[in-house]
This record gives C-alpha cells, sequence and structure tokens, in this order.
C-alpha cells in the first residue's frame, strides 16, 4: 500500500491520457491537496480528482524550482522525494501545458 499519484490529460469523447505517475511524492500530494481545497474542495483528499490549468502549472513550476512544495505527512505517504521527482516534475509541467494548448483539460488524482 502507499500513496499512488496521476496527472492526466481529459478531453471530452477520449479515454484519458496519463502522463505523470508518482508513487510516494508526499510533498506534491500536499500542494495538489492545497489547491484543492482553494479550488473549493473538502473532506478527504483521496480518489478526487483536481483540475490545473495554465497559472497552477506556473505556480507549481515556481514552488519546485525554489523548493517551497509544503511538507506532508501521512501514514502511505513515504519520505520526501522531491529530489528525486525533480525531472519528472518538471517534464510534466512541460507535457500538460501542451496538452492544453492542445484543448485538454489537466487533472491530478491519487489513491492512497
Amino acid at each position: 500500500m502507499g500513496l499512488d499519484q496521476y496527472a492526466m490529460a481529459r478531453k471530452e469523447g477520449q479515454e484519458d491520457q496519463e502522463i505523470a505517475y508518482w508513487r510516494k511524492h508526499p510533498n506534491l500530494q500536499g500542494w495538489m491537496e492545497n489547491l484543492w481545497r482553494m479550488k473549493g474542495g473538502q473532506g478527504e483528499f483521496n480518489c478526487v480528482d483536481v483540475e490545473l490549468n495554465a497559472a497552477n502549472l506556473e505556480q507549481l513550476e515556481y514552488d519546485l524550482q525554489f523548493n517551497q512544495l509544503p511538507e506532508t505527512t501521512g501514514f502511505f505517504f513515504g519520505d520526501n522525494s522531491d529530489d528525486y521527482y525533480k525531472e519528472a516534475d518538471q517534464e510534466f509541467i512541460r507535457e500538460a501545458r501542451q496538452y492544453l494548448s492542445d484543448g485538454y483539460k489537466i487533472v491530478y488524482t491519487s489513491w492512497w
């Protein structure tokens, strides 16, 4: 068991396309939960979607660059893995921006 995290490109009438997968990246989970709550999400942040727009991706890129992801812990979350996922996070942002420009929505979800 553990924290599994996914980012998908979603377009109506098409199957979701997985563009990123992380296993136990707790600080990214915390960042996404904060975004979800800012957008009105309530309750437990598990198995729910949060949509990212261009401004969200820009903020995520900034926060990653300056090591400002929130320190996040959870029973199944593992340890801080920001350095381990640094390149994968940057690749996710590049791909997500491309999908946005092609008319897709970008959605993050997780399960723990």
